[in-house]
């Protein structure tokens, strides 16, 4: 871990409040805030509703007052006397009104509260014969006003009354209802910080007590890491989503989908879905891609108690793998060639004797009876087999299997061209089938270890056969044996067993070829690949596929 990674380590208990802190205090600024912003917007608004109320309640009161029955006979009569004015001045004092104003057609007061005014014109006074409310800015300050006609029982208009309610009246009860809205901010207030405290100590516990800049710290040394590394690392939540994949183990794995994205949408079942998402257990599971040889390690991730998901470290050893295979070859050749110069050894000292005792025919004939086998049996080989490459690997496979005591035999019927097609994948699919009936032959078996290799080429496809004298595959295990790293045989010196028949199944249903597997005296492997498309055998164009076809050709044995 960086070293800046550690001194934050260190210093974490000591500044673990003070994320909480700053939460929680922005949290109170915000709601107090929002709360004096609703206060004032609820007093505006009540304000306006009890001028409404108010409006409507003068309104009220210059209805009633216009239809008092003296008060329209005293204007009948030209609002002579104080008679509207005695009149007014009671509805006035009796309902609470700041003013009663009666107005006749020309908008001449007959009644005020200041008697100065009476019987002088209100410019603004217009009797049209409907009812008006609204604020009012007189000689008596601001009011609530409300304006009714005035008619005479048979409808004639005679002019309007206006009514207002002093301002301060309404402030007064707006004032008395503040306290309560008051009230209401300050539950929501502590509501709010209650919920504010619980959800910044909950924000805490999420980030396990790390402030801001340890978290901005850690992700830059995260992606730094996982970037910076040859090891692929893909890292599942608990609900099975990827939630971090580095730019190696996408190109490792195949990775398209982006994060949040779950195994089953990403990848089709097989065992590499099965090693990461767990349903494979163990270490250093061995899986086999169209371009790679992984090892994958799945590790479950808890902190403080909590699950937390996975890690899955993938490890290429594609090149390992390959070299481990091409020395594995080498030691098999180098025992043969050991065998062979034991047995040389053996012939000329064979051939010295006969000299010696002046066997002079006799020593020829040896001599040319052991210079013919080799050359007789590559011959024979050449006779069905057209292509040098698969002459090479199977005079290779002949001398590997004769040193463990099998003989490889190659079928008359056995017909291969000089150029059949998918010729790197033959070298690959041959050499392990081979290997694996080696191996089978000489653990046991019935009768005398011998292996039967079968190719022939046809215009519709390619087919191989290899039979062993070994004890076979039951057929309880006849459906795992072309998984990954399924053997029933340790493994021998630096060679991975359990690889070969996954890696040559692949290679088959790459290409649209069949693979199968029965019992003979031992066990029966038929490849089937269907020719390539086009006019020509695609050997010189077909990719390199996982191991290499030249390591195959070597005898490598996975």
């Amino acid at each position: 871990m960086p070293t800046r990674a550690l001194n934050r380590l260190g210093g974490w208990r000591g500044r673990n409040r003070k994320l909480y802190a700053r939460i929680l205090v922005w949290q109170l600024a915000i709601l107090a805030l929002t709360s004096a912003i609703g206060f004032v917007l609820l007093a505006f608004a009540q304000s306006a509703q009890l001028d409404r109320q108010y409006e409507n309640q003068a309104l009220a009161i210059a209805s009633t007052t216009a239809s008092d029955p003296q008060l329209v006979r005293a204007m009948e009569l030209g609002g002579r006397g104080d008679a509207v004015q005695r009149i007014a001045e009671r509805i006035r004092a009796a309902s609470g009104a700041r003013y009663v104003v009666v107005f006749d057609l020309r908008g001449i007061r007959h009644s005020h509260p200041n008697p100065a005014l009476i019987g002088k014109r209100d410019g603004g006074a217009r009797p049209d014969g409907r009812t008006h409310v609204g604020i009012d800015v007189g000689f008596t300050g601001r009011s609530a006003n409300g304006k009714a006609p005035l008619r005479t029982p048979s409808g004639t208009l005679l002019g309007e009354v206006s009514v207002g309610i002093s301002e301060k009246q309404v402030a007064r009860q707006l004032w008395g209802e503040l306290p309560t809205f008051a009230l209401y901010a300050g539950i929501a207030l502590t509501v709010g910080a209650s919920a504010a405290s619980l959800l910044a100590r909950r924000l805490k516990k999420s980030t396990f007590g790390l402030e801001l800049d340890d978290i901005a710290g850690l992700l830059q040394d995260r992606e730094a890491m996982l970037h910076g590394i040859r090891e692929g690392v893909v890292a599942f939540d608990p609900l099975g989503r990827i939630t971090v994949v580095n730019a190696e183990a996408r190109q490792l794995l195949g990775l398209s989908a982006g994060l949040g994205s779950r195994l089953d949408e990403t990848l089709p079942d097989g065992r590499l879905r099965r090693a990461l998402d767990g349903t494979l257990t163990g270490s250093d599971i061995t899986v086999v891609t169209d371009s790679h040889c992984l090892v994958l390690n799945r590790m479950p991730v808890t902190l403080h108690g909590r699950e937390l998901g996975a890690v899955v470290t993938v490890r290429d050893q594609t090149e390992l793998v390959g070299l481990l295979r091409e020395l594995d070859s080498v030691r098999g050749l180098t025992d043969a060639l050991r065998a062979q110069q034991h047995e040389f050894s053996n012939r000329m000292h064979i051939l010295a004797g006969l000299l010696e005792l002046g066997e002079h025919d006799a020593a020829f004939e040896f001599a040319v009876g052991s210079a013919g086998a080799n050359p007789s049996l590559a011959e024979s080989v050449r006779e069905r087999i057209g292509n040098p490459l698969m002459v090479g690997l199977v005079m290779a496979k002949t001398m590997v299997a004769a040193e463990r005591g099998v003989r490889l035999v190659l079928s008359r019927d056995s017909e291969l061209g000089e150029r059949p097609p998918h010729l790197d994948r033959l070298l690959t699919i041959v050499g392990n089938l081979v290997d694996n009936a080696v191996d089978a032959a000489a653990s046991g078996g019935e009768g005398p270890p011998e292996v039967r290799l079968s190719m022939a080429e046809d215009a519709t496809q390619v087919t191989v056969r290899v039979a062993d004298s070994g004890p076979g595959v039951p057929a309880v295990v006849r459906e795992r044996i072309f998984e990954d790293g399924w053997s029933t045989r340790p493994d021998r010196g630096t060679a991975r067993r359990g690889l070969g028949l996954a890696l040559v199944h692949r290679l088959v249903q790459r290409h649209g070829g069949t693979i199968d597997v029965s019992e003979g005296p031992g066990a029966v492997f038929t490849v089937v690949l269907p020719q390539p498309h086009g006019t020509g055998p695609d050997a010189a164009s077909a990719p390199r596929t996982l191991p290499a076809a030249g390591l195959a050709e070597k005898g490598a044995d996975w």
